[in-house]
């Protein structure tokens, strides 16, 4: 079971469907990973592209393995719209420890709607062993 702390570098997205008619997005990023939950800046005006460059801390203390990314685009009148999601397995960052820069696609109803591209590090907690074997007095 992996315990430790997963960081998650959001950087940007790219080809998200436009939602709004009269005027460029305003997308985020609402981030779930079991009960914690962080929400990224609004990319005011960054329509179908945006850049974040932002970093989130997760505490890892069970083995869940799938971090949720939803997209959204602020509105001011009327409820945000949803964009889309992207689900990231997170097996091969609790075995290797950091997942370099890769692009995820955003899908909504079973359909492509863009990407998002993240960056994952996963510290793992470890036990704090004592060497009993060694003069720890001199």
């Amino acid at each position: 079971m992996p315990r430790g702390t997963l960081e998650v570098i959001l950087i940007s997205a790219k080809d998200l469907h436009d939602s709004d008619f009269f005027k460029k997005m305003d997308p985020y990023v609402i981030l779930t990973y079991r009960t914690q939950e962080h929400r990224s800046s609004v990319a005011k005006g960054a329509g179908s592209k945006a850049h974040w460059n932002e970093s989130f801390l997760f505490t890892v203390s069970d083995s869940v393995s799938e971090l949720n990314l939803r997209l959204m685009d602020k509105d001011s009148l009327t409820n945000d719209d949803f964009l889309g999601q992207t689900k990231i397995n997170l097996e091969t960052v609790f075995a290797e420890g950091t997942i370099p820069e890769t692009a995820y696609n955003v899908v909504k109803e079973q359909e492509y709607c863009g990407e998002l591209k993240v960056a994952l590090t996963f510290n793992s907690e470890r036990s704090s062993e004592v060497d009993y074997g060694k003069d720890n007095f001199s």
